[in-house]
């Protein structure tokens, strides 16, 4: 394949449920080392891009190629295992240790397989990686004692084992407190720093919950897009606003994202400004 071909592409892409269009005229392509955040409100289509994007769902119309295979096209199963995909809704119950989680991912499974042994490399490979998401001393705690955090740090983990050329990220922050989600930002800040030919796909409700390797970004409302391309230039308080369909006042600085709803700062002058009556 072109080095230079996306590692991911939408082209016109719509999706119809029960008579519902859920997307329409979806145009995307993310390339190597290129780290997307899919942004709109709830119901605006962004967990539907991402199960496009990682091969669970086809689309009603248009084409989605992953990794070069045009979905309908390919075998999905072994596609599946060069795409990571992150869902903090992981539907583990078991009290699998963190090691064992994480070597999870060579397996595509949920719990291990039975009578499958890990090799040595599968060891090494997935301490290394229980190293780098921060989890050292704690490879053999067990999911069930796990905090949210350490439970997304350990899906990361997972996802990277099989080495995957794309990363999902389905709201990887849900449920975490303000430090934890900085620990997990800062973790996927370095996954792809020592990763660099990996592309990634983020979804979030929340600018705050974007990494500041974030380099693009898509809009969404509506099941449309409302704007795509460099993050710098997609995620201002014009486009959001709009996207949005709210005055909400976009600051850039230190390589992260913050909003802040206008109509309400506005409020709160008027009623200042109004003084004691």
């Amino acid at each position: 394949m072109n080095s230079t071909a996306p590692v991911l592409e939408l082209r016109s892409v719509r999706f119809v449920r029960k008579g519902r269009v859920i997307l329409d005229d979806i145009d995307l392509a993310v390339r190597a080392g290129e780290h997307w955040a899919l942004i709109g409100p709830n119901g605006a289509g962004k967990s539907t891009i991402l199960s496009l994007c990682g091969a669970v769902q086809h689309p009603t119309s248009g084409e989605v190629f992953v990794l070069g295979h045009r979905l309908g096209r390919v075998e999905l199963q072994r596609l599946r295992q060069s795409i990571g995909h992150v869902n903090p809704r992981h539907p583990l119950t078991s009290a699998l240790t963190i090691r064992e989680v994480v070597l999870t991912g060579l397996t595509g499974t949920i719990e291990l397989v039975p009578h499958w042994r890990p090799t040595d490399a599968d060891l090494a490979r997935a301490d290394d990686y229980v190293h780098l998401l921060g989890l050292d001393g704690k490879a053999d705690e067990p999911w069930t004692t796990l905090s949210q955090g350490e439970r997304g740090r350990t899906l990361i983990a997972r996802a990277l084992m099989t080495d995957p050329r794309l990363l999902l990220l389905d709201e990887p922050s849900t449920g975490l407190d303000v430090a934890a989600r900085e620990q997990l930002l800062d973790t996927v800040d370095r996954v792809r720093a020592a990763h660099p030919e990996l592309a990634s796909v983020l979804v979030t409700h929340h600018l705050e919950e974007l990494p500041r390797t974030t380099t693009h970004a898509m809009l969404l409302a509506d099941g449309r897009v409302t704007s795509v391309g460099p993050a710098t230039d997609v995620l201002t308080t014009a486009n959001i606003t709009a996207c949005f369909d709210h005055p909400i006042e976009i600051e850039h600085r230190h390589g992260r994202w913050h909003a802040r709803s206008v109509a309400q700062g506005a409020a709160e002058a008027g009623r200042a400004g109004a003084g004691p009556g």
